[in-house]
């Protein structure tokens, strides 16, 4: 498996596993842990889950699949902006602890911008790093205007959208991150909807490399340095597919398939969300 190293020197696989839409209908709760144990097995160590996924509902199925499997697992859970004042980010960290099992994250991140001040928000992830319940801390969702106003060396990662449908942040963003050997972590990266695993230009990669669109997607997510992509899969089959997309590699060729269906950004666009 392809590794991604953060600032610090810690190390993640470039391919983890996201838990958006997790943890709300409790008839796929073994499903769900199944999928996620599963990843473990096959490298896919780290997980990405937040305590807006079904308001707890995916921390505490993550929480179930890393039982008596902590010390193996990447954890990065993200904190709601309405929560991310200097009392609220402690009481918040607190919760997704307990609903997870375990005494410290890896990774804790702004979800998106809010209401407080960024540098509150900082000031209690760093109180809650000197405490040793978070090893480090990033941000989600944050434009290229939004990371030079944090200017903080200390964040690890920026979370957002990228697939090949959505590629605004390779104009600005994605190069600030790149030339400060800042991990992106990629959601979304099959897109939304399955129309992008559909589109003609992926199949036809697909076809070339004996794969799937799904895994075209993920290799030419992680082609990108320093990009690292959180799929989220229940399948079990898909998870095994998600694993093997670390394998691929595009060849030039391909990519240029790729660029002529979903051209590269030549302005600036607002950073895409959902």
């Amino acid at each position: 498996m392809q590794t991604i190293v953060f600032p610090d020197g810690a190390e993640a696989p470039a391919i983890g596993q996201g838990t958006w839409r997790m943890g709300e209908d409790p008839a796929e709760r073994p499903r769900e842990v199944a999928a996620l144990r599963l990843g473990l097995e096959l490298g896919l160590t780290l997980i990405d889950t937040a305590e807006m996924y079904g308001e707890g509902g995916a921390e505490e199925v993550v929480g179930e699949a890393i039982q008596g499997r902590r010390e193996r697992v990447f954890l990065v859970s993200k904190v709601y902006p309405h929560n991310a004042s200097r009392s609220g980010v402690a009481a918040a960290c607190e919760r997704s602890l307990r609903r997870l099992g375990c005494d410290y994250l890896d990774l804790y991140l702004l979800h998106w911008r809010g209401q407080y001040p960024l540098a509150e928000t900082v000031e209690a992830f760093e109180r809650l790093r000197e405490q040793g319940k978070v090893r480090r801390w990033g941000v989600s969702n944050f434009d290229l205007d939004d990371m030079e106003e944090l200017d903080n060396a200390a964040c690890a990662t920026n979370q957002v959208l990228y697939n090949p449908e959505q590629r605004g942040i390779e104009f600005d963003l994605l190069p600030w991150c790149q030339a400060r050997r800042m991990p992106v972590m990629a959601y979304c990266p099959l897109g939304q909807g399955g129309a992008l695993l559909k589109h003609p230009a992926l199949l036809e990669v697909a076809r070339r490399q004996g794969a799937t669109p799904a895994q075209v997607a993920l290799a030419w997510a992680l082609h990108q340095p320093g990009v690292l992509a959180i799929p989220k899969a229940v399948e079990v089959e898909h998870v095994h597919l998600n694993a093997g997309a670390a394998r691929l590699a595009l060849s030039a060729e391909e990519l240029a398939i790729i660029d002529a269906a979903f051209p590269p950004p030549a302005r600036k666009r607002s950073l895409a969300m959902v």
